[in-house]
């Protein structure tokens, strides 16, 4: 069994930076993919990033795509989000995600193995 603790979730103002981390727990997960999903009030949860068990390649939301930057550490079994020039869209809770797949390069929301609980961002106007 895995467990992931997102952190680094708060408030901030439209246009500053924050740094989410994923910490996982209970086994190595340095052979699978992982990403990171995010839901807003009243919306749907929605891919935001992945990344592949090697760090070797990366995939971003278009509503995402050159202010956010995904990477993992796989010595320390954590998967962390860069987020910079933050708009009040992106308020939500992010959720970070395992892949239950080992060695696969994309992470895919129906092969989601483990889940974590979520860390709020808000982002003022």
């Amino acid at each position: 069994q895995v467990q992931l603790v997102e952190s680094g979730g708060g408030l901030v103002q439209a246009g500053g930076s924050l740094r989410l981390s994923c910490a996982a727990s209970g086994r190595t997960v340095s052979r699978y993919a992982m990403g990171w999903f995010r839901q807003a009030p009243g919306k749907e949860r929605d891919f935001v990033a992945d990344i592949s068990w090697s760090g070797g390649r990366t995939r971003y939301a278009d509503s995402v795509k050159g202010r956010f930057t995904i990477s993992r550490e796989n010595a320390k079994n954590t998967v962390y989000l860069q987020m910079n020039s933050l708009k009040p869209e992106d308020t939500a809770v992010y959720y970070c995600a395992v892949d239950g797949r080992e060695f696969d390069t994309n992470l895919a929301t129906e092969a989601v193995a483990y889940w974590g609980k979520g860390t709020l961002v808000n982002v003022s106007s």
